[in-house]
């Protein structure tokens, strides 16, 4: 009934079916609340009637912008507004003024994408930039990296539009005295200025003295005498329980100049602690901490690592990263100037031993600076990529004490953890004195949620006695607003009833937050209740390297803590299909909470097999891109597989799957009648009639098959006694020899001794990669196993297996040793390499004899997916350097979009041809006449013939042509 009236009255999306519930039911806390359901308003219009037919239906309501709360602030029984997908617009600028109005579920990123070309931006930098919007921010009071300058949210807010509980409109701003109206508006700014007037003293007396405390409700807002009082700094942390943002007007500053950064290497953490007290001293405009086991865990990522080896000297216990912007060149010299001299102050020198180790290392490439801040940025989520069942938990996240104090705090917290049998991992802001801290625990276990409360309980009063704050930047939520009477007092926990109850009588605005919470430690409350279930299922991946059910694939799952690092909309690959569709479903996020509650049985029987499941995958491309930069680790790519295989094992293949699936068997066949095979894209109509049955898109060309395919035979080594195997894979062999060829020619030329991969097998080997976009994964282990049975001899003398095709070669470093765990497969995984790989090792190894010449226009490089997943793009660069004075230019993009056979079918075309035009389309088309186009993968070549009026070469391709 309630789905019909939403449905009926709104534009925008009205999603209450059990897995769309199930996924806005966590954000990134470790709460769950299966909301009644989820409305994505299409503009503010859709939010107002939202509002008001939940008020008629006594429906509470929680807005949402990125998900990314870690407190439970955005998880409820009622009704979740997300805004984050329609309603983010600027709505005014104003450059001169340096200011600007928004609505709430803009990002912050996007934001200020957009205030760049003005020289302006907004600086509360949260390390969710890239996903977190300004409502968001605005309801937690974020802080950011570089609040030691900028200040939180609350002073960089200037007004907020809002609806209130009746469905009136208001403007919260300055106020200079008591309002006489009647309005429900008028009566709350009346209550406001009365309760600052009459409890001046206790809030003065009882509220921390820092900059960050975002604890309660900022009553000392309200306060006579002092600064103007702007009733829109009461709403800036309020969670969403007072009133709904509709538009919020933002403080803007000039963009940051040329920084630079010390790093500053510390023996001990204790040192470090002590140490920021003076550092600050200094004016920098931040200090953030990272920690021995921080560094440890990103040097096991392999998008983080090289930066780390880059910017961290031996083995320090704590890092702190002071960071300067002085205006120009000499002043910043100037201050790393006395960074050093301070340092050597406190007794740290590079030649210095034991507490007296450590210095300044410091960094001015502006590139290596980005690089690290999105390590620090990431910390959060670096710290969650533990594979044990224990995890680091958020709920004594971001204490805040004074500085002075910060070593002794720190030291006194680690006691605690120690006192119940657990660790903290620490990184973020010290220039502050909030240390985010996360000691490790196994939520599953009711032992560990008791040590959670315990630790709770001696945290909260070890920040009191220190007169810090018990929330410094991520605010209350579930976790924390409970202990608000023990850091305020009662009669401030009275006030904060009375605000709420001036706002919202009904208490229908998000409640449970800051006002009248349940118990933090409520298991009903939690991801993993008490009921929480271990799945029985045995899954076609080896997944041992997890805890948990179905052989560890369960645990796999559960790496998702729902950071939702996987919703930025620029930079990096991930997600692709949310970049076109905006929606919760198609993240890597969304897809875990979706197969977590699935296999814990929340979803009923059979959910991992229903439609739904199927839906919840249909736009997962399989690129891998959240293997490489989702900072847990969730493999997505290989989920979807098992899923697959789950659902074909039930329900079998349709004719689409089978052609796909089963395409390595029936090449050689199609091979010896290619004019009947191509028949589909020339003869007229027969696309079009073929599409029912095949799924196959009338829209598209498939590839044709190639009336001289790849004969093993072309080359004229014998596996014995040749130096490398080139692996003639089933895209390049049938369709597109000439790569192949290319190679072969390439490799010859330098001397190179070649054979084919399984030359005299009867059948041609085969990756196994058709077999598994189509779920069939034990025909994919069968080739596998035909793989590793024909290159045995070979393994064991070590001879490079070389392909060019990244999604087959690709296979063998990825999917092959998870399908077969064993000393082969590992030992081939190291030994398959793509073409350009090849060329790079030799040429390091001083083996590459090659006479070639300028290529005959500048280069654009657009990376396959599975290039940039398992790092491959470098090799690419550094092989593209081998020709002579050749200009360079790699595309930065996403997904292609064609991603194998996902852009022909009739059910994604679309979603893919939007894909290409994300970044991939408008590169190529922006290139300059006659420009060379470089793109390895097969699928990325055809989306871009389709999309531009380019061919793209296989970078073996232009190898050959710059051959002498």
């Amino acid at each position: 009934m309630l789905h019909q009236r939403f449905s009926q009255s709104l534009r925008g999306e009205v999603l209450f079916d059990a897995f769309s519930r199930g996924r806005y039911a966590t954000d990134a806390s470790f709460y769950q609340m299966m909301p009644a359901g989820v409305v994505v308003p299409a503009d503010s219009a859709d939010v107002e009637v939202a509002l008001a037919i939940a008020r008629e239906e006594g429906l509470s309501t929680t807005p949402r912008g990125g998900g990314t709360s870690q407190c439970g602030q955005t998880v409820n029984n009622g009704l979740i507004l997300d805004l984050s997908k329609h309603v983010k617009g600027l709505l005014e600028l104003d450059v001169e003024g340096r200011r600007a109005i928004v609505e709430p579920g803009i990002v912050l990123d996007e934001l200020n994408r957009l205030l760049k070309p003005h020289g302006l931006w907004f600086p509360v930098d949260v390390s969710t930039a890239s996903r977190a919007t300004i409502g968001g921010m605005t309801a937690n009071n974020s802080c950011g990296g570089r609040s030691l300058r900028y200040g939180p949210m609350r002073q960089n807010v200037l007004s907020i539009e809002a609806i209130l509980a009746d469905g009136s409109k208001a403007r919260f701003g300055p106020v200079d005295k008591i309002s006489t109206g009647d309005t429900l508006a008028d009566r709350i700014c009346a209550e406001m200025l009365t309760l600052g007037e009459k409890d001046a003293s206790l809030i003065t007396d009882r509220f921390p003295k820092l900059n960050r405390r975002v604890g309660g409700y900022n009553l000392d807002a309200l306060l006579p005498g002092g600064e103007p009082i702007n009733l829109a700094h009461l709403l800036v942390g309020s969670e969403g329980t007072l009133a709904h943002f509709t538009a919020i007007e933002l403080k803007l500053w000039p963009l940051l100049g040329e920084r630079v950064l010390g790093v500053c290497h510390f023996p001990t953490f204790y040192q470090a602690m002590d140490a920021a007290q003076h550092l600050v001293t200094l004016k920098p405009i931040a200090v953030e901490l990272v920690d021995a086991t921080m560094i440890g865990l990103s040097r096991q990522i392999a998008m983080f690592r090289p930066t780390i080896e880059a910017v961290v000297n031996g083995n320090p216990e704590a890092l702190l990263l002071v960071e300067f912007d002085e205006g120009n060149q000499a002043g910043n010299a100037a201050q790393m100037s006395r960074l050093d001299e301070m340092m050597g102050d406190l007794g740290f020198s590079w030649s210095g031993e034991g507490r007296n180790w450590g210095g300044v290392k410091p960094l001015t490439d502006a590139r290596l600076l980005n690089q690290l801040a999105e390590v620090r940025k990431s910390g959060l989520n670096i710290m969650m990529s533990m594979k044990d069942a224990g995890k680091p938990v958020s709920f004594v996240e971001d204490c805040a004490v004074p500085l002075k104090d910060l070593a002794e705090y720190t030291d006194q917290l680690t006691e605690v953890f120690l006192r119940n049998g657990t660790m903290g991992t620490w990184y973020a802001h010290a220039s502050e004195g909030c240390l985010h801290v996360r000691p490790v625990l196994n939520l599953k276990r009711e032992e560990d949620v008791a040590k959670m409360r315990s630790i709770a309980e001696e945290a909260f009063a070890l920040v009191a006695r220190y007169k810090g704050s018990h929330s410094g930047e991520h605010g209350d939520g579930i976790v924390r607003s409970e202990f608000h009477e023990r850091m305020f007092g009662t009669e401030i926990i009275e006030d904060f009833k009375s605000v709420k109850q001036a706002f919202d009588p009904k208490n229908r605005f998000n409640p449970g937050k800051i006002v009248n919470p349940p118990k933090m430690d409520d298991r009903n409350l939690f991801r993993y209740s008490q009921n929480y279930a271990e799945s029985e299922t045995k899954f076609a991946f080896d997944w041992s390297a997890w805890t948990g059910g179905g052989g560890g694939f369960q645990g796999a799952v559960e790496m998702c803590n729902n950071n939702g690092a996987c919703r930025k909309l620029s930079g990096g690959a991930m997600c692709p299909s949310y970049r076109v569709t905006r929606n919760e479903r198609d993240l890597v996020r969304g897809r875990a909470n979706s197969l977590r509650l699935a296999l814990s049985g929340q979803l009923g029987k059979d959910a991992l097999t229903s439609d739904a499941m199927a839906d919840t995958m249909s736009l997962c491309v399989g690129c891998k891109a959240c293997k490489r930069e989702c900072p847990t680790g969730v493999d997505m790519a290989k989920m979807k597989i098992e899923v697959a295989a789950a659902r074909a094992a039930v329900k079998g293949l349709s004719l689409h799957d089978k052609l796909v699936g089963f395409l390595p068997r029936y090449a050689p066949f199609a091979a010896r009648f290619p004019w009947l095979f191509n028949a589909r894209n020339s003869v007229p109509g027969l696309a079009r009639l073929l599409e029912g049955p095949t799924g196959f898109s009338a829209r598209r060309k498939l590839p044709e098959w190639n009336k001289a395919p790849f004969r093993d035979s072309e080359a004229n080594s014998s596996a014995e006694n040749a130096d490398v195997l080139l692996f003639a894979d089933t895209f390049n062999r049938w369709f597109e020899p000439e790569n192949l060829r290319a190679a072969l020619r390439v490799l010859q030329a330098a001397g190179k001794r070649v054979a084919i991969v399984g030359q005299d097998e009867p059948r041609p080997l085969c990756c196994g990669r058709t077999y598994l976009s189509a779920g069939l994964v034990e025909k994919a282990r069968e080739e596998g196993q035909r793989m590793l049975a024909a290159l045995r001899p070979h393994i064991e003398r070590g001879i490079p297996v070389v392909g060019l095709e990244p999604s087959c070669l690709l296979t063998l470093r990825d999917e092959l040793p998870a399908l077969l765990p064993n000393a082969e497969s590992a030992a081939l995984a190291k030994l398959a390499l793509m073409f350009e790989e090849y060329l790079v090792q030799e040429a390091d190894a001083g083996r590459l004899s090659l006479s070639l010449q300028k290529p005959q226009a500048p280069i654009f490089v657009h990376g396959h997916c599975h290039q940039k997943a398992l790092d491959v793009m470098p090799a690419i660069n550094r092989a593209l350097t081998l020709l002579p004075e050749a200009e360079i230019n790699v595309i930065q993009s996403s997904c292609c979009g064609m991603a194998g056979a996902f852009g022909y079918s009739t059910k994604t075309i679309d979603v893919s041809l939007k894909m290409g035009e994300l970044d991939l389309l408008p590169a190529v088309r922006n290139a300059p006449d006659g420009a060379i186009v470089v793109a390895d993968g097969t699928s990325c070549r055809h989306q871009i013939a389709d999309g531009t009026d380019q061919t793209a070469l296989h970078v073996a391709r232009l190898f050959d042509q710059c051959l002498k």
